[in-house]
């Protein structure tokens, strides 16, 4: 089996990440079975100035520094649980030392199975409005929708002050919720959870639409691809998805 890395950015998401590809490897393979994983975890509070200013490169150092860690222990692919810094990863991947499973490939890779074209999208307002789901959809022929900008606002924040701390709010739950209500308003058949941390607070039991919960839907294509014995085929410094 390959070894995985996994380069956790957020403490939360890096950890459901963690937990998701331990017990898909022990449903897959047995009791106490899963493929080797190494974790890097750099603290996310010294990439927070480079986003909130806009230097993506200051970002990127860190970034960086965590794919060469899991490269440096053995890992033969990484994945990062956080669906923002994929915006700086897509910049960096082809100089990176190892290759990356994109997230935001494997969630559409998803939607396609499932045929849904109108999508809604939650998450930070960087994801809302950044270029990674934008691209991943557009190149499948599908529409992205996301919250107005009041509403945006009170997602990212959220996320920041609360999400990302370990913080759960019932509260804020229903604020998730009605912005999902708002989206299916808008013709929205199903709704991405952009944000690795996300999955803690929406499911598909509160969700007025289905989901799809980009941490686990990547800890488990992750598991995938490290079980298969087959070589792996890289485009750009990411994984190229195979069915």
């Amino acid at each position: 089996m390959k070894t995985l890395g996994i380069v956790a950015h957020s403490a939360e998401g890096g950890a459901l990440c963690f937990i998701t590809a331990c017990r898909e490897g022990g449903a897959r393979l047995g009791a106490h079975m899963h493929p080797e994983i190494v974790l890097s975890a750099i603290p996310m509070a010294w990439s927070m100035p480079g986003w909130e200013s806009g230097d993506l490169d200051a970002v990127g150092v860190f970034l960086r520094r965590g794919v060469e860690r899991v490269a440096d222990a053995g890992a033969a692919f990484f994945v990062c649980p956080d669906n923002t810094a994929h915006i700086v990863l897509e910049r960096i991947a082809p100089t990176l030392p190892i290759p990356g499973l994109h997230i935001a490939e494997v969630v559409c890779e998803r939607i396609a199975a499932e045929g849904w074209t109108k999508v809604g999208l939650l998450g930070t307002e960087w994801t809302m409005t950044g270029p990674v789901y934008e691209r991943a959809l557009a190149s499948r022929g599908m529409e992205r929708l996301i919250p107005e900008k009041p509403v945006r606002d009170v997602l990212h924040g959220a996320i920041f002050e609360e999400l990302c701390r370990g913080v759960f709010r019932e509260s804020t739950t229903e604020k998730y919720v009605e912005a999902i209500r708002g989206l299916e308003a808008r013709g929205a058949e199903c709704v991405v959870l952009g944000c690795t941390e996300i999955p803690l607070i929406i499911t598909g039991e509160n969700s007025p639409l289905p989901v799809l919960d980009s941490t686990r839907l990547l800890a488990t294509r992750a598991v995938s691809v490290a079980i298969d014995e087959r070589p792996v085929s890289v485009t750009g410094g990411w994984l190229t998805l195979e069915t």
